[in-house]
């Protein structure tokens, strides 16, 4: 296997809650660190909510690996940002049977 090309510096995103005036919550996303990382395009396609289009585009994204428990191994439900793009993750594996990096399946939506 040749070794992912690490050439994107991502934030990895953790979501938290805190209660809002009106008795519920909101989510907003904290920093939990920042990774380099390999992103790759995937598919992607566009649909139409009303009068609003959405694009949604599918990466693989590639970072080191890090024990489970680490604040820094990304998780499903987390994000990565990276300047204004935000790219949700959807599922994280081991992409090699040494387990030194992991693969990070992400979505991308946005309003055009």
């Amino acid at each position: 296997m040749n070794a992912p090309k690490l050439n994107r510096r991502l934030q990895l995103l953790a979501p938290y809650r805190t209660r809002d005036d009106a008795g519920g919550h909101v989510t907003n996303w904290q920093v939990e660190g920042v990774l380099w990382a390999e992103v790759k395009p995937r598919t992607g396609n566009d649909s139409e909510i009303g009068e609003l289009n959405i694009s949604k585009a599918n990466y693989r994204i590639t970072v080191r690996s890090a024990p489970d428990g680490a604040p820094s191994r990304p998780r499903a439900g987390q994000r990565f940002r990276e300047g204004n793009r935000e790219f949700e993750i959807l599922a994280v594996a081991d992409l090699d049977a040494e387990m030194r990096y992991l693969v990070c399946y992400v979505i991308e939506e946005v309003a055009t």
